[in-house]
């Protein structure tokens, strides 16, 4: 068996048996395997999918890449939130507090950006001081004593799917069903929780793109869970458009805040909070969902999510009131009177990603002030001059004119 040998394999679209995934995938983890290997196999894959059963041996072969987080010595369910990927996507941070403030241990581990799509790590990275490498006796103590910890993965604990993640995001090789399913679930499997609900996201802006595409996900999700005898609910939700006004790292932290204060209710972003952490909060206390749901909206009001955000900076050594955002910024106006019909998810991502809000390559280093806000939704009538969104700029300038992100129909 040779690395050619399992990449043309796939490329001539026949179904690899465990042996060989293990073979190219521990390969390319200790350093047999090339770079440029794997990459034309994951393009491989990108393009001729692989079958479940091959979804389910990768899956395997990275949680056994590495150790598995022993949550054992935490009292209760352990829950974990976990989402594809969107335009915007803040929830976590809004979520896990939430949750947390009923008393539900929250034990996650999140990623960087991938793609366009901002990482929960890069977020949390922006509150000045956030440690966002927990060790785990480190985690086990802190959920232990507020309930709540939001970890980078560890070095140990799936260590494959660190570093194919990585190359997946400088490769063109991101949007893969196969790749997404054994990435998300063998850090989930891994990182102990009992049970755990998956925000799926579908649209122009978020990995998955059709809702064909986005059920076959979820069932291949429910049923690694269950391989494992983890419950996993997916929920699936819109990201054709930007999740929430707000598109980079510290700006996302300050909207997250600001609807954990209760602000911008009925919000499609408040909403999709909600309805998460109510599954969530259903799911752990075996609560009807209606009963979890207002649970959750009683937390928001009166103030205890917040405060359970506060309590979960502070105890990683992070200031909320430290965070910054970049001083030089520009107003983009509309050229014309009309009806927005269409802000594009994945433009305004583009757009902020140029910022330096993302990493273009391996060792880039990400600008945590820089952004995009919207001051418009879509259906709003707007007249030439009006604000369709402050644009935050670092250092670099934007790939494109933002006035590309909105489609605007004159009557």
């Amino acid at each position: 068996m040779n690395a050619i040998e399992v990449i043309d394999k796939k490329r001539r679209k026949e179904e690899l048996t465990k042996e060989e995934i293990k073979y190219i995938f521990e390969g390319f983890l200790n350093g047999t395997v090339e770079n440029y290997q794997m990459s034309a196999l994951l393009m491989a894959i990108v393009l001729n999918g692989m079958t479940d059963e091959e979804v389910y041996a990768l899956t395997d072969v990275f949680i056994n890449s590495g150790d598995v987080l022993d949550l054992s010595n935490i009292s209760g369910i352990k829950v974990d939130k976990h989402s594809t990927g969107g335009i915007g996507d803040k929830t976590t941070l809004v979520v896990a507090p939430i949750v947390a403030s009923l008393g539900i241990k929250v034990c996650k581990m999140s990623g960087r950006g991938l793609g366009y799509t901002g990482g929960t790590i890069d977020k949390l990275e922006s509150i000045p001081g956030f440690r966002v490498s927990l060790s785990e006796d480190e985690i086990i103590k802190q959920v232990n004593e507020i309930g709540l910890a939001i970890t980078s993965q560890t070095k140990n604990l799936v260590p494959l799917d660190k570093v194919v993640y990585a190359l997946r995001d400088v490769t063109g090789t991101v949007e893969s069903i196969p790749l997404i399913a054994s990435s998300i679930m063998s850090k989930k499997i891994a990182s102990g929780a009992d049970k755990i609900v998956i925000d799926i996201k579908v649209g122009s802006g978020a990995l998955i793109k059709t809702l064909e595409d986005a059920r076959h996900l979820s069932a291949l999700m429910i049923n690694i869970g269950k391989k494992y005898n983890r419950e996993v609910r997916t929920l699936i939700t819109d990201m054709n458009t930007p999740l929430g006004k707000a598109i980079g790292n510290s700006l996302e932290v300050i909207e997250a805040v600001s609807i954990l204060k209760g602000r911008g209710k009925d919000t499609y972003l408040y909403n999709v909070c909600v309805e998460l952490a109510s599954n969530l909060v259903s799911m752990a206390l075996n609560e009807s969902l209606e009963d979890a749901r207002k649970m959750v909206v009683e937390n928001i009001n009166n103030g205890q999510a917040y405060d359970k955000f506060m309590e979960f900076v502070k105890y990683q050594g992070g200031e909320v009131s430290k965070l910054k955002v970049s001083d030089k910024t520009m107003i983009v106006r509309s050229e014309k009177n009309g009806k927005i019909t269409d802000i594009d998810a994945l433009k305004v991502g583009m757009l902020s990603a140029s910022l330096g809000s993302q990493c273009e390559r391996e060792g880039d280093l990400i600008d945590y002030n820089v952004g995009v806000v919207l001051h418009k939704n879509i259906g709003d009538l707007v007249n030439e001059g009006d604000a369709l969104c402050t644009v935050y700029l670092g250092t670099k300038e934007p790939a494109f004119n933002p006035l590309e992100c909105f489609k605007i129909e004159t009557f």
